[in-house]
């Protein structure tokens, strides 16, 4: 298998899940897949996540899976056994960095400061999830705060307050490996069963990626 994150790199959009029902994981695959989305984080912020990750893995084998919010060496050596391709968090933990090394997950954990970076790289880290990436200050937080570390060829996924509109500020930055996206599916789009709707934005965020990386 080609590295996960080279992969989401050419999709250029990750949806950022937090599913809450097993039942809806097939549906919620299904609705990204139709709309040409093949990969997703989901969250371990739902007690459904877990499982969901096993039955995705299962059944839509052709769905690049995430695992998101890892907050502990317990949930990064749980994400491996559930099938998950790769994972991230919203903060650096070295105990976490270490637990997915150690389990061969490739693994990017969460910076908001120049500190955050210098600690994530010294510990192997070349790709990190930039989050909150709206309140913390935008692309240009990012572009400022990542200068420093050019030469060592990082590169970010910003995740919190990104939106369709919004995508073009991010992947225009050369550092920009691919954007997560919350709006793509949300709790409530699957509580009431909107997979049209997931679909259409799924659809909508992978146009826009590909017309903004030709």
């Amino acid at each position: 298998m080609s590295n996960p994150f080279d992969l989401t790199a050419r999709i250029g959009v990750v949806p950022v899940i937090a599913i809450e029902s097993v039942d809806h994981a097939i549906p919620l695959a299904d609705a990204l897949l139709e709309g040409g989305l093949p990969t997703a984080e989901i969250t371990f912020r739902t007690e459904a996540a877990a499982e969901v990750l096993a039955r995705l893995h299962e059944q839509r084998p052709e769905l690049l899976l995430g695992a998101g919010t890892i907050l502990s060496p317990e949930a990064a050596r749980l994400a491996v056994q559930c099938g998950a391709a790769y994972g991230l968090a919203p903060g650096f933990d070295p105990a976490v960095v270490d637990a997915a090394q150690s389990a061969g997950l490739p693994f990017a954990p969460g910076i908001m400061t120049p500190s955050d970076i210098s600690l994530a790289a010294a510990k192997g880290c070349r790709l990190m999830k930039f989050f909150p990436a709206a309140p913390a200050g935008g692309p240009s937080m990012l572009t400022n705060i990542s200068a420093p570390f050019a030469h060592l060829g990082l590169r970010f996924i910003p995740t919190g307050g990104v939106k369709l509109e919004t995508m073009g500020e991010w992947l225009s930055l050369p550092v920009i490996a691919a954007v997560g996206g919350t709006w793509i599916a949300t709790a409530r789009d699957m509580r009431e069963g909107d997979w049209a709707g997931i679909t259409t934005r799924a659809r909508a965020a992978v146009a826009r990626a590909k017309e903004l990386r030709p």
